[in-house]
């Protein structure tokens, strides 16, 4: 070879972020004390608590009520865009615990086509 060592570098969670933002695979969980599901995430090793808002989840992925089991399968169908949204979020606040609110999925930049890592 010419000299040249290639060294392997592992990617980011989604592309533009400097840091490492996985997803675990765990059940989310229903807070009924705030109207919220939390999951869990992974930035740079490290676990972080994020949590999405019920009107979040009734006004972008289909939940019809306040209902643990409706928010729950609303968090199932819309995994991949919440996480994307969550990981843009992570991004932004230096990796600290989010509340994903609605108004986060209609901001620009916090879009569903992201390249994730889960």
């Amino acid at each position: 070879m010419n000299g040249i060592v290639k060294v392997f570098m592992p990617r980011a969670a989604y592309e533009d972020s400097l840091m490492h933002i996985t997803f675990t695979d765990d059940a989310p969980v229903f807070d009924g004390s705030s109207l919220t599901v939390r999951f869990n995430a992974c930035v740079d090793g490290e676990p972080v608590a994020c949590e999405i808002s019920a009107e979040a989840l009734e006004d972008h992925f289909g939940a019809d009520s306040p209902l643990e089991d409706v928010l729950i399968s609303a968090f199932e169908r819309g995994r991949a865009r919440i996480r994307s949204v969550c990981a843009e979020a992570l991004d932004q606040n230096g990796g600290e615990s989010v509340i994903l609110h609605s108004g986060l999925f209609r901001v620009e930049g916090m879009e569903s086509d992201r390249r994730l890592k889960t």
